[in-house]
């Protein structure tokens, strides 16, 4: 069994290899929604009577030729990841995977798949709520899935400063705005936030526009409120028995706001080759699920065979 480290993921899951990262994802999707793959839901403990509420969580997956747990510590609202790895096979373990780079790209990776998928092709504005790790993470994933002409950032503190430093990092003009421009002009919005209440009133967002709200994975947090909710015409998330557990757009919707029949998963989307038309609202919902976490891990961890493999027979 191997010890893959962070910056062995890092080598793997450069901005170069995303065609192959967004292929992965997409193939574990697929499997997913033909019953070729299973979920574990996300399960957590905590000591909460302790300072900084030390917590374990962990989730997984099994897919055909892997399968994998993530387990993660948090402590005073920092993470640290690791995936394991096993063979489907022979159920043998095959790597321990340092997975805090995995996790920030596997988030952002995911809503570019969604946006390649739901999202019109001539998008040319893009709206951000946020501007920490994720934030900045989504930037440099839409921008490799659809060629955005200029962002819109909305950010509580710094944001005009976060904005320049990202115009000469991406290569595109990025303006700090408030958050009514962001729903009212951006065609594609993604929300990566802590907010425990929605960032901008849903009426505002135009017809056509992908929202993808990946901020939290709190049943508490919500980014998006009831009338962009029901104006949508999907709700899209990863899987639905872990959206409807720890999404708050789902859990504190008012009772009809998402009408069963509008609640979708991406993988049945995939599979389907669905994409909205041109009028459609479409919201995407994140929470992340372990398919996610074991199909990057399993990509780099197959790297790492084929980096070996190279070596040796050069030795």
């Amino acid at each position: 069994m191997r010890l893959i480290s962070e910056a062995q993921v890092q080598a793997h899951l450069t901005p170069a290899r995303r065609p192959a990262q967004l292929a992965a994802l997409r193939e574990s999707f697929l499997h997913f929604a033909r019953g070729q793959a299973a979920v574990l839901a996300r399960s957590r403990a905590a000591l909460a009577q302790a300072p900084g509420a030390p917590m374990v969580s962990a989730m997984g997956a099994v897919l055909p030729d892997l399968l994998g747990t993530k387990v993660y510590a948090t402590l005073s609202g920092k993470f640290q990841f690791i995936v394991n790895l096993f063979d489907t096979a022979t159920g043998l373990p095959l790597a321990t995977v340092e997975a805090n780079e995995l996790t920030r790209v596997r988030t952002s990776l995911t809503t570019a798949l969604a946006v390649d998928a739901l999202s019109r092709p001539d998008v040319k504005v893009l709206g951000v709520f946020g501007s920490g790790v994720q934030a900045r993470a989504h930037v440099e994933a839409l921008l490799s899935v659809r060629r955005f002409e200029r962002v819109m950032l909305c950010a509580r503190t710094d944001a005009a400063a976060i904005a320049a430093r990202w115009s000469t990092e991406f290569g595109v003009p990025v303006e700090a705005v408030e958050a009514a421009r962001v729903a009212t002009d951006a065609e594609v919005i993604a929300t990566c936030t802590r907010s425990t209440e929605p960032l901008f009133d849903g009426a505002l967002v135009r017809p056509g526009t992908l929202v993808c709200a990946v901020g939290s994975s709190k049943p508490i947090a919500r980014e998006l409120d009831d009338t962009l909710l029901a104006r949508a015409a999907a709700v899209v998330v990863e899987w639905k028995t872990a959206a409807q557990a720890e999404a708050g757009e789902l859990v504190r919707a008012a009772p009809g706001v998402i009408a069963a029949e509008r609640l979708k998963e991406l993988g049945e989307l995939l599979v389907a080759e669905h994409r909205p038309s041109a009028s459609d609202i479409v919201v995407y919902k994140s929470v992340g699920i372990g398919l996610e976490d074991v199909a990057l891990a399993a990509l780099v961890w197959r790297g790492e065979q084929a980096d070996a493999s190279a070596s040796g027979a050069q030795a």
